[in-house]
């Protein structure tokens, strides 16, 4: 209103303080000093005449010197924060003269590397978009770390910090998008619109830019992801290595980097060309550099001798030049299969999300974010850098000189940026449609292949199955009954085992325990009922493993195969696999699945799978090629049933693992201890893709690849949304710990049992 103008003019002139007056209603003049819809906001008096801007309801928690990075300028000023906003006041007054963040708006934030040391830190408040709304950096580290962790401590309940294997899942399993993932990598390597010299990279994806169609069927439409683009064209790669193998230490093969400040703007010289004004001290570059032609551009990162980069409209009718030929410089040349510039976008749009890419993208990760980026890996993929442009390949702070400290710093912001690494272990493959069947899950020679079966993916029963999972928060109870004067620990259907050596048999229908039997003085740790429904087995504490008959009533068998206690047992196809304390699991042949009374069985052990600790629990996938096991020390291994060999030792929990289990396609393990974990583990290259944590043991589980239903310590069951990376519903259960899961074949029935000596029936209503 028009006295709070006046008053706040006068106010200025008198005092040097400024007030700032919002009233509440717009419609509404008010007395300025009397008004109670009145907000008074301080300009606090700081060194070297500078002030910043915050409300005197507001509580200051600190302020420092920063400057906020934008393409090609780093602006300096104050920033200071409070209990409810982020104030940024840069010097010169640009983009305006306080930038304000309001911290309930923030939806993400990056600690971010800025010339290669750790300065940076980005601020979102949206939840997918690419750009930031403040990029700040620093002068000294903690002055970063100490604004992160005012931001991170507001939003601890309404923000959850992602890692790089956590959307890996996401991506594996369909629900992420090729772009979206590569966007959320180069998200979390430090990649930032904001600084030109860490620009977010992708891959050049086509190889074809001469075709009237593109066939995105044909696997020579597309460029090698498994090789750099410097590596693409084996005449040039052979003249780098020599060169490489003449160099003294520190030695690289690319003189230039696939990503820096000129290779980007290259590309947006169109969209942005005030940036390439800056960069080019007021004048665009030779008409015959500029990006003309897509073709031309990737013939030459294919035979150019220093041109390795990876991946505009001339809307703005700028005066680009004239080539040598004459012609002026004006819209990018498409290649002949795009028909227009929305054309062209889509078809590469379409070839990044195709199934040739999706199968090889791991391959490019692996040498952009991945194992492959630095070290011997790196070497042997011909993947070597200048050692400037990866993090650590010099100490700025130890530079005593300003001079060769500034000239350093300029080479690092001009010359290009390796990502932060993500990955130190192989990356995983996606899960393509094409992968989607049992028969086609992996390559001949991939272990993770099941044998030739249906297609699961597509029949009713995985139908009803994806609907079970779909409602599985919706688990009602039906009955329970009191079975144990002792704690079960565990049952197939309803065979029930207790501490004190006794196995019981229950039966639903007649709601009547049937049968109990005792075979030695020590605890059982798992049964199994054989196919047949003829023939239990159980393991038990006392290093034996015992075969009953129910048919004849009795005791049939004992294996006596273990030098510790049996802790879990699996049967498939005639063949026995048992897991003991003495730190082995064992193979037996000759168990059918129906045993005769009239004689002993000869089991041979056909292999020894041998542990570093004692072994809690196995299992295997569906086609029993392979077995994962848990040890008490927190292990989780993978073994080769083939070949009897490890493929993987993962040490991903701090205590006893208490259960493992397979995917239904046999791509993921998921692992819980007494951590409280769940893990979830890619089979193929043995990394830990998943980590959920919740505030209890969980005992016991069953789980899709996608959800899993856990048995905690204190009787709840979880429901976990492992894409989403959070706990669906908790379902209150048994009074005692939940010992085991189980779920029928349709996925309609589930029982549980606990210490409280109690089974349950649960039903999905849906």
């Amino acid at each position: 209103c028009s006295k709070g103008r006046l008053l706040c003019k006068s106010l200025m002139y008198l005092s040097g303080f400024a007030i700032r007056v919002r009233s509440a209603s717009s419609n509404q003049c008010s007395d300025v000093l009397s008004s109670c819809f009145l907000k008074v906001w301080w300009i606090v008096s700081l060194p070297k005449n500078f002030n910043i801007i915050y409300c005197v309801s507001e509580k200051l928690h600190m302020e420092c010197k920063a400057e906020m990075v934008t393409p090609l300028v780093t602006n300096p000023g104050h920033v200071c924060i409070t209990d409810t906003n982020l104030y940024f006041q840069p010097l010169n007054g640009y983009p305006k003269p306080v930038v304000q963040i309001t911290l309930q708006d923030v939806r993400r934030i990056y600690k971010r590397r800025h010339g290669l040391m750790p300065l940076g830190l980005e601020v979102f408040c949206t939840e997918d978009d690419l750009c930031s709304d403040i990029y700040l950096k620093f002068y000294e580290p903690q002055d970063r770390d100490d604004l992160y962790f005012y931001i991170a401590t507001y939003l601890e309940h309404h923000v959850a910090e992602r890692t790089a294997e956590s959307y890996t899942l996401q991506w594996q399993r369909g629900h992420l998008s090729n772009y979206q993932y590569l966007l959320h990598l180069n998200n979390l390597a430090d990649r930032s619109c904001n600084d030109l010299s860490q620009y977010p990279v992708f891959p050049w994806i086509i190889n074809d830019y001469c075709s009237t169609e593109l066939d995105l069927s044909n696997p020579g439409t597309f460029r090698d992801l498994s090789r750099p683009v410097g590596a693409l064209n084996k005449e040039r790669l052979e003249r780098l290595l020599t060169r490489y193998q003449e160099m003294p230490e520190p030695k690289f093969m690319y003189g230039s980097h696939y990503s820096s400040p000129g290779y980007v703007l290259f590309y947006l010289v169109r969209i942005a060309p005030e940036y390439m004004l800056c960069l080019q001290n007021g004048r665009f570059d030779n008409a015959d550099r500029m990006f003309n032609s897509i073709a031309e551009t990737w013939k030459n990162c294919l035979d150019g001798a220093t041109d390795f980069k990876e991946v505009g409209i001339n809307s703005l009718k700028l005066d680009l030049g004239k080539r040598q030929g004459g012609q002026m410089v004006d819209d990018v040349e498409l290649p002949p299969w795009a028909r227009s510039p929305e054309d062209f976008l889509q078809k590469s749009k379409d070839a990044l999300e195709s199934n040739y890419v999706s199968e090889h993208l791991h391959e490019w990760i692996d040498l952009i974010f991945g194992y492959k980026q630095k070290g011997s890996d790196a070497v042997e993929a011909h993947n070597v850098f200048h050692p400037l442009t990866y993090e650590g390949g010099v100490d700025l702070n130890s530079i005593e000189d300003p001079d060769e400290k500034v000239a350093m710093l300029t080479q690092i912001l001009e010359f290009g940026q390796t990502p932060k690494q993500l990955f130190v272990t192989p990356h995983p493959r996606r899960i393509t449609p094409k992968l989607k069947t049992v028969t086609q899950a992996c390559s001949p020679d991939d272990p993770t292949a099941d044998s030739p079966g249906e297609e699961s993916f597509e029949d009713l029963t995985e139908e009803s199955k994806s609907l079970a999972w779909n409602n599985i928060t919706k688990l009602q109870l039906q009955e329970q009954y009191k079975i144990h004067k002792e704690k079960s620990f565990s049952y197939v259907c309803l065979l029930i085992i207790k501490p004190d050596s006794t196995l019981k048999m229950f039966s639903k229908e007649s709601k009547m325990l049937q049968r109990s039997i005792s075979f030695s003085n020590m605890a059982l740790s798992s049964c199994l009922l054989l196919p047949g429904d003829a023939t239990v087995i159980s393991s038990s504490w006392d290093n034996n493993v015992y075969f009953y008959s129910i048919a004849f009533a009795r005791r049939q068998d004992t294996l006596m195969g273990h030098d510790d206690a049996v802790s879990k047992i699996c049967w498939h196809d005639n063949r026995l696999y048992s897991a003991s304390w003495d730190s082995t699991v064992k193979v037996w042949s000759g168990v059918p699945a129906e045993m005769t009374c009239t004689r002993r069985q000869q089991f041979d052990m056909l292999a020894e799978l041998e542990h570093d600790v004692s072994v809690n629990t196995i299992s295997l996938n569906a086609a029993s090629t392979l077995l994962v096991s848990g040890t008490k020390e927190g292990t989780v291994n993978i073994w080769d049933l083939t070949t009897a060999t490890i493929l993987h030792q993962i040490p991903c929990h701090s205590g006893t693992v208490c259960d493992t289990a397979f995917s239904p396609d046999s791509r993921h393990v998921l692992s819980t201890g007494e951590d409280g974990c769940l893990n979830v583990i890619d089979v193929q290259t043995g990394m830990l893709i998943s980590s959920l944590t919740s505030d209890e043991t969980q005992r016991c589980f069953i789980w899709d690849g996608n959800s899993v239903l856990s048995g905690s310590q204190s009787g709840e069951l979880l429901v976990w949304d492992l894409l989403g990376g959070k706990i669906s519903e908790r379902i209150q259960g048994h009074a005692g710990a939940v010992t085991c899961i189980w779920m029928n074949e349709q996925c309609s029935s589930i029982i549980t049992g606990g210490e409280d000596r109690q089974i349950m029936f649960w039903k999905l209503q849906y």
